[in-house]
């Protein structure tokens, strides 16, 4: 069993990290530059360091056991740390290269991740050689992952009582969402909050959300499920067992033939994004005009309007 990690167990580690983000020995040997049986050899070494089966490979396909999801998590971590130190060592000489880490708060609506795309293209236009790794997280990830250094910046909503080791820089949009239950739910024709008691039936609540977002006017949900997303959520709401908070984006038209708001817009929330960073992020240039380019866009978006040639952004030193 590995005990201390040498120079060529950080190679094998890296092999294993291209091939589970790629999801199989042959779409990782372009990115790797190995052929698939020198890869092989690298995986089974590393597993025999371990002393664990990290992945299923055969007629089946390429498949990660529980052991390797674990490993190829800790790895993501280790990797994303190590090359933000690089990218953060560089920048003290000016040397603005390397990877940055974008960490996006999942289940965002298409809109606002068009948004992100444009902001990181220009931002890779901007500066040369310059690489983003974006990735996401779940809402209750957020905060942690802003404080541990494993990423540069996360655009998320943010609800909470707001670290002092974190900064927020705010965006002029907003995640607005509603009340919703199924059709089929008794509910679905209440025109008015005041004529039930929302506290006789059961919903569903998104794990990491602050208390308030289930007090409005007076009126409590119960809640007696939890989901770790907004599309769990909605999965739950439409069981027609549960009713729940959803972002109105998630509610399409499609999905508008199965689930609607109760009592339309009387019971609501509204969360604000915010672009954060640990106060141990040095924001350098890169980053100063990557938060920019986010806010521009997502902005831009949210009014639903063509975004226009806009001013330069010029990099903040």
């Amino acid at each position: 069993m590995l005990n201390r990690l040498q120079e060529s167990d950080i190679k094998l580690l890296r092999v294993f990290f291209a091939v589970a983000s790629c999801n199989g020995f042959t779409a990782a040997e372009p990115v790797l530059r190995m052929q698939r049986p020198n890869i092989s050899a690298a995986i089974k070494k590393l597993e025999e360091r371990l002393d664990l089966i990290l992945c299923q490979r055969g007629r089946g396909g390429f498949q990660l056991t529980k052991e390797g999801e674990v490993v190829y998590q800790e790895t993501k971590r280790i990797f994303n740390t190590f090359d933000n130190f690089v990218f953060n060592l560089k920048s003290l000489h000016d040397d603005y290269s390397g990877h940055i880490t974008l960490v996006v708060q999942s289940s965002l609506s298409a809109s606002i991740m068009a948004a992100v795309a444009k902001a990181v293209k220009s931002t890779m236009n901007k500066f040369d050689d310059i690489h983003v790794n974006i990735q996401t997280r779940q809402y209750q990830d957020i905060e942690h992952v802003a404080l541990s250094g494993e990423c540069h910046l996360v655009l998320s909503c943010y609800d909470l009582v707001k670290p002092e080791s974190v900064n927020f820089n705010a965006i002029n949009s907003a995640v607005t969402g509603k009340l919703y239950c199924a059709k089929s739910h008794i509910l679905a024709k209440v025109q008015d909050l005041k004529e039930i008691n929302l506290e006789e039936f059961p919903a569903v609540g998104m794990s990491g959300l602050s208390s308030g977002n289930y007090v409005r006017n007076g009126k409590r949900l119960s809640v007696k499920t939890w989901s770790d997303c907004w599309e769990s959520c909605r999965s739950a709401i439409l069981t027609g067992e549960y009713i729940g908070l959803l972002p109105d984006y998630l509610v399409t038209a499609e999905m508008a033939e199965y689930i609607v708001p109760v009592a339309q817009q009387q019971f609501y929330f509204e969360h604000q994004l915010y672009v954060l960073n640990g106060k141990n992020v040095r924001l350098n240039p890169v980053l100063k005009h990557c938060i920019k380019e986010l806010s521009w866009f997502i902005e831009q978006a949210s009014a639903g309007v063509k975004p226009h040639p806009k001013p330069s952004l010029a990099a903040v030193s």
